[in-house]
């Protein structure tokens, strides 16, 4: 198993460009009426994969590898001409294998058929077969060819903050590069940024939101680390008022006082924290750890039209619905519609125009976009434009490929 970042396969072949994410969708975006909806969509698996994980017992580092594998999977492959149910069982399944957590197959059979049959999700085609999901994880484990070793934020976080004696698992060279191939570390590493419970618990619960996007396939998770920090420093309370504080200590001139021979070095008051000084002598570029944040804000700012009950290991409730109604301008009003149909392709407008893409998106809408995506693609696949069907089995043109 790798140990540096920097030499493992992550870095060398899953660390992506928008171009190939963008090109990896080209087949979806045919049977989407707006990309916005694919975003929903990237929700909507990972909140399905982490309430299948959570089911199994999984730790949280087992179900960010779980997500890491699943979209890793759908860059070589397409939601309309695969299952994505199956395939996040077996993500799941080869997730606690790679992570030292085996779980037993028939008990992720059982527990995904409990999770996909709930009201919310209502699907019933979940195969009771084992060899079904043991023949899916071969699949899986080729498109991922075999890269199993995947490296999360989490340890930065525990590094950066001097709490590497509570992380669970300690990941060896997971260290950050420099600005222009620098020292692969922040800094001199002397100083370490001591922040409080819940703002460390912030940081933490944003970097599980961050797998609700494809940020695990554009960026090292490093500076994913940096902008959690980042973020929690602005939002957060406790530390909103410590930066507040600094910054009127610092303006302010220093009383004069006397010198006493009898004052002792252990009465001294600890020097406050220089946060602003630390995140600047981070040897990382901050105009790209803005960027990821704004990503992450633009996250946030979707996932409150998505409507699910947010996972207990959230940061989604620190932002609140003022902070999407701020980015986007105005307020939206909740939608008196029935919200399982919303955003469909057979609602129209007045006007004869697709609903706009501004509604309320549930579980349910989500699951019956992609079954329609499946079937429309189905009957292109088996009625298309040159009267040849198209193979459907893409393992097996891999393979005549091969000869």
């Amino acid at each position: 198993m790798a140990t540096d970042f920097w030499a493992s396969s992550h870095y060398k072949r899953w660390i992506l460009d928008r171009a190939t994410l963008k090109q990896a969708r080209v087949d979806d975006l045919q049977y989407v009426d707006y990309p916005e909806q694919l975003d929903f969509l990237n929700i909507y698996f990972a909140s399905l994969i982490f309430k299948l994980g959570k089911r199994l017992q999984l730790r949280q580092r087992v179900i960010a590898t779980a997500t890491v594998f699943f979209r890793r999977f759908y860059v070589k492959n397409s939601y309309c001409e695969t299952d994505p149910f199956i395939v996040i069982s077996a993500c799941c399944y080869v997730a606690a294998k790679a992570e030292e957590s085996p779980v037993h197959i028939k008990n992720v059979v059982a527990e995904s058929r409990q999770v996909y049959s709930q009201e919310e999700y209502g699907i019933k085609h979940f195969p009771t077969d084992n060899s079904k999901l043991a023949e899916m994880e071969f699949y899986l484990v080729d498109d991922l060819e075999c890269d199993l070793v995947v490296f999360h934020p989490y340890r930065t976080l525990m590094s950066l903050c001097g709490r590497e004696a509570v992380a669970t698992i300690a990941e060896a060279g997971e260290l950050g590069i420099g600005i222009n191939d620098g020292p692969r570390y922040w800094g001199t590493g002397e100083g370490k940024l001591e922040l409080e419970e819940g703002p460390l618990q912030m940081a933490w619960f944003i970097i599980n939101d961050t797998y609700r996007s494809e940020l695990c396939l554009l960026y090292p998770p490093h500076l994913i680390a940096i902008a959690a920090i980042y973020l929690t420093l602005i939002l957060n309370v406790t530390t909103r008022a410590t930066l507040q504080n600094q910054a009127q200590a610092q303006s302010a001139p220093a009383p004069s006082t006397r010198r006493s021979s009898r004052t002792s070095s252990g009465t001294q008051k600890k020097a406050p924290q220089d946060i602003v000084g630390f995140m600047a002598g981070l040897n990382v570029s901050m105009s790209l750890v803005a960027t990821i944040a704004q990503e992450i804000i633009g996250l946030y700012t979707l996932w409150e039209r998505y409507k699910e009950d947010a996972a207990a290991d959230s940061g989604r409730s620190a932002f609140g619905r003022s902070a999407s109604s701020a980015s986007a301008g105005t307020k939206r009003s909740a939608p008196s519609r029935d919200p399982s149909v919303f955003m469909g392709s057979e609602e129209l407008s007045a006007g004869g125009t697709p609903a706009q893409p501004d509604d309320v998106v549930t579980p349910q809408y989500l699951t019956q976009l992609l079954a329609r995506m499946r079937e429309a693609r189905l009957a292109d696949l088996a009625h298309p434009a040159s009267g040849r069907p198209v193979a459907v089995n893409k393992m097996l043109e891999r393979t005549q490929a091969a000869g």
